[in-house]
């Protein structure tokens, strides 16, 4: 149950032939130095040090073997092992261990990195599931400019977290509705949580125990079957997402009518075309009338007001106030 952090994939055989050739690197230098002062060494049979000799005696000494049949009685010999030998020897060392190293060094890090995080963490998204409408919502938020570091996803699949892990979130393996687990993602200081389950019963759970550890974060939660949607918004859930009923209004509305669903398609598309915005009410949309269909350059749909959501038509607003939120219809590319 740890936090997991995106990491730069290397592929397995790139670093083992990597590792391979820094070892054989540090072998051939330390046999051509030796060879170079064949001189200053002695042979405990007395024959001359050769080139075989010289790569017998490497091997041996950067092993840590040191059958001591071979080894240098000069000066400059025994200076060249300890400034020169010595060092690769480590080199050589520590590259046949680095998997060992790699593995506590990449602990240690991210053991860091994770009480750094939790100690600064503020504001930040958790999104439990990672299934096809977990990860359509972290590309629409990524989409819309947020810092994909800045998203936590929870799901018991290894295999689904490494992938959350590739496109840059973070990740916590297990279940989302267990309570340690959620503290793990640190969703007592999330701004906003995105349940994404397959299943409905889950997803209750799920969402009764985020809202019990913030229960003042916005929670988002989709059902599967629109007699739930009552249960989950019981249990803290904000907003209930009928996915399933959602996809079946879009299909009969392009079916019915091909223009209307294509409008609707592009505004649910998070690249480019249209796109719905929440923004608040600048000095120049002060006064104008919520009747009126464009506002800054932008059609405007509803207004909120103390946090009630009023329709553009619905009469109850007649002019724009300071501090009020505007729903627009906004044309143009969303930021990358």
């Amino acid at each position: 149950m740890t936090l997991t952090w995106p990491r730069v994939y290397r592929r397995p055989l790139t670093l083992f032939l990597r590792r391979v050739a820094i070892a054989l690197a540090c072998l051939l230098i330390t046999a051509f130095l030796v060879y170079i002062e064949r001189a200053g060494y002695n042979d405990a049979n007395g024959t001359p040090i050769t080139m075989i000799d010289a790569l017998y005696y490497a091997t041996v000494s950067l092993s840590t073997t040191g059958y001591g049949d071979i080894a240098p009685y000069s000066e400059p010999a025994r200076l060249v092992n300890i400034f020169l030998i010595t060092p690769l020897r480590f080199i050589f060392l520590i590259t046949l261990v680095s998997t060992t190293v790699e593995i506590l060094t990449e602990r240690t890090r991210d053991e860091f990195r994770t009480r750094r995080w939790r100690s600064t963490v503020n504001n930040h998204t958790v999104i439990i599931g990672y299934g096809v409408k977990g990860r359509s919502t972290a590309q629409s938020l990524t989409g819309s400019g947020v810092d994909p570091g800045t998203i936590v996803i929870v799901d018991p699949s290894p295999a689904v977290i490494e992938e959350a892990n590739e496109r840059g979130h973070l990740g916590v393996v297990g279940d989302g509705g267990r309570e340690e687990i959620m503290r793990v993602a640190s969703v007592e200081t999330a701004k906003q949580i995105v349940v994404a389950l397959d299943r409905d019963d889950a997803s209750v759970l799920a969402v009764l125990t985020a809202r019990r550890l913030a229960p003042h974060a916005r929670i988002v939660a989709a059902a599967r079957e629109s007699r739930n949607s009552a249960l989950l918004r019981q249990s803290g859930a904000d907003v209930v997402v009928l996915t399933a009923e959602s996809a079946g209004h879009l299909m009969g509305l392009s079916l019915n009518s091909p223009a209307a669903g294509d409008f609707v398609e592009d505004i649910l598309e998070t690249r480019d075309g249209l796109e719905i915005v929440e923004r608040a009410a600048t000095a120049s949309d002060i006064g104008s009338s919520s009747q009126d269909l464009l506002v800054g350059g932008e059609l405007l749909i509803a207004v909120v007001r103390m946090g009630v959501t009023h329709r553009f038509d619905s009469g109850l607003i007649s002019t724009i106030q300071d501090g009020d939120t505007l729903l627009v219809i906004h044309q143009g590319r969303r930021p990358q």
